[in-house]
C-alpha cells in the first residue's frame, strides 16, 4: 500500500464510492416541515441543562427504527415498537437524566408521556416515538413530563434543532447536530440528525440515541431497509468502552414534503438516499467517538484488503475495542503489537500473514508492520503522529477488495473519574 494514496480529509472517508456532499445548517429542522424544541423540565438537578426534547412534523411521516441488542431494554423501547408497528408517526419526545429502565411503572410512564403529548398536539398517542436516556434503575415520575410538555410545545420552532440536540445530552461535552442536502431528480431533498452518546458505548448499538428527519418521500419499508443497512458501517462500528446500554435507538422520520417521486423499491433514487444517509450517519458516528467520556483523541481503524466486508468490520472493531491499544494511544506510545494482538483474537477466520499496518494523522504517516512482522520505523516519529487529536490506524490484509472502518477514542484517567461519580 502506497502511503501517498491514504485519504486525509476527515469528513470524506467512505466505504465504497465517494460522495460529493456537504453539510448545511439546521439539524433536524433543515428538512421541510419539521419543528423542534428543548427545555428543562426538572428531570435533571442542574436547572441550566435542558432535559426534554421534542421533534414534530407538520404532516404524518413514514418511520423506521433500530434498537439496542441488550437483553434489558428501557421501557420506552417497548412502547415505541408498539406505536410504530404501522410504520407511521408524527413526533419524537426524549428526556435525559433518567433512562426509565428497570423503573417501577416504566411502561405506564412511557405510555402516559405519549398520551399527554398526543393530547397537547392534537394527535394520536400512537403516533409518538418516546425515548429516555440517563441513569438506569431509578424511579421515574410523570410530573416532569406534565410540566415540561406544554413548555416544549410553546417553544416549537423551525429553528429549534439545537435546543433539542442539547436536551438529549448526558455526559456529552458537545452537541451532535448535522444536516445535508441532495437532489432526487429535480427535487432538492434534505436529511438532518441529532445524536447523543459519550460513554457506555459498544453497539450493536451503543448508549446512544439518534433522531433523523428527512423530507424525502420514501415508504417505511424502504426506509427500514436503508437504516438496517446503514448502521452496519456507522453506529454499529463505534466503541468507547465495551459496554452496551439499554435504551439505544436510531429512528428516522420521512414526511415526503420534498415532493420527489415516492421511493418504493431499490432504484437509483433509493441508492442516492442511502448515500446521503451514510454521509450524515458516518459523521455523527465520528462525532460520538470523538466525544467519548474523558477522551482526548478520536481513533479510526480502517481495515482494507479484506476477503469479505464482514471480516473487515469485525477486525476493525476488535482493534478499536482494545483497552490496551486505547491506553497506548492516550500515552502516544506506538506499541503496534497491541494492534496485531487484537487482530489475532478477532472472532473471524482469516489469514493474517500478509498484514501491513500504518499509523497516520495530520502530523504524518508511517508504516510499522509489513507481512505481519516488524517494519523498521522511528519511534519518535510514531509518537509525533499519535500526538494529534485524530489518529488513524490503517490495516491492509492484502486478501481482497473489501473495506470497513471502526470508530473509537483513547482511554484516559478522566474516564474513570467520570464513571466513578456518574450519578452525582
Amino acid at each position: 500500500m502506497n502511503k501517498n494514496n491514504i485519504k486525509k480529509n476527515k469528513d470524506k472517508i467512505f466505504v465504497g464510492e465517494a460522495v460529493n456532499m456537504f453539510f448545511i445548517e439546521g439539524g433536524v429542522c433543515a428538512p421541510k416541515g419539521f419543528k423542534a424544541s428543548g427545555v428543562h423540565c426538572g428531570m435533571r438537578r442542574n436547572k441550566r441543562k435542558k432535559d426534554l426534547a421534542l421533534i414534530v412534523s407538520d404532516v404524518m411521516c413514514n418511520v423506521a427504527a433500530v434498537y439496542t441488542t441488550s437483553k434489558i431494554k428501557g421501557a420506552p423501547i417497548a412502547v415505541t415498537k408498539e406505536n410504530i408497528k404501522d410504520g407511521k408517526a408524527k413526533a419524537i419526545i426524549c428526556n435525559s437524566g433518567n433512562a426509565n429502565t428497570c423503573a417501577p411503572n416504566g411502561i405506564k410512564i412511557a405510555e402516559d408521556t405519549c398520551k399527554i403529548l398526543g393530547l397537547a398536539l392534537g394527535i394520536d398517542p400512537k403516533d409518538v416515538l418516546v425515548n429516555s436516556t440517563g441513569v438506569i434503575g431509578e424511579e421515574m415520575l410523570i410530573t416532569p413530563f406534565e410540566t415540561g410538555i406544554p413548555q416544549l410545545i410553546e417553544k416549537l420552532s423551525y429553528e429549534g434543532s439545537e435546543a433539542a440536540a442539547k436536551a438529549i445530552m448526558t455526559t456529552d461535552t458537545i452537541k451532535k447536530e448535522l444536516a445535508t442536502e441532495f437532489f432526487l431528480g429535480d427535487k432538492k431533498c434534505r436529511i438532518g440528525g441529532i445524536a447523543k452518546g459519550s460513554g457506555m458505548i459498544n453497539p450493536n448499538m451503543a448508549t446512544m440515541l439518534c433522531f433523523i428527519t428527512t423530507d424525502v418521500a420514501i415508504t417505511s419499508e424502504m426506509l427500514q431497509k436503508a437504516l438496517d443497512n446503514d448502521i452496519k458501517d456507522t453506529f454499529n462500528q463505534i466503541s468507547i468502552d465495551g459496554d452496551t446500554s439499554t435504551n439505544d435507538t436510531v429512528a428516522v422520520m420521512a414526511n415526503g414534503m420534498a415532493g420527489n417521486e415516492m421511493i418504493d423499491c431499490d432504484n437509483a433514487d433509493f441508492q442516492e438516499f442511502c448515500k446521503a444517509l451514510y454521509f450524515l450517519d458516518h459523521q455523527l458516528s465520528r462525532n460520538i467517538a470523538r466525544d467519548g467520556e474523558g477522551a482526548t483523541k478520536l481513533i479510526e481503524c480502517v481495515v482494507k484488503g479484506a476477503p469479505e466486508i464482514e471480516t473487515a468490520r469485525i477486525v476493525s472493531k476488535a482493534v478499536i475495542e482494545s483497552n490496551l491499544l486505547k491506553a497506548a494511544i492516550f500515552g502516544e506510545d506506538g506499541n503496534w503489537g497491541r494492534i496485531i494482538c487484537a487482530m489475532g483474537y478477532a472472532k473471524v477466520d482469516y489469514n493474517i500473514d500478509k498484514t501491513d499496518i500504518y499509523l497516520t494523522s495530520e502530523k504524518g504517516t508511517i508504516q510499522v508492520c509489513k507481512d505481519t512482522v516488524y517494519f523498521k520505523h522511528n519511534d519518535k516519529k510514531v509518537s509525533q503522529i499519535l500526538s494529534a487529536e485524530e489518529v488513524k490506524i490503517i490495516i491492509d490484509l492484502n486478501l481482497g477488495q473489501h473495506e470497513a472502518t471502526a470508530y473509537g477514542c483513547d482511554l484516559t484517567y478522566d474516564y474513570v473519574k467520570i464513571n466513578g461519580s456518574y450519578r452525582s
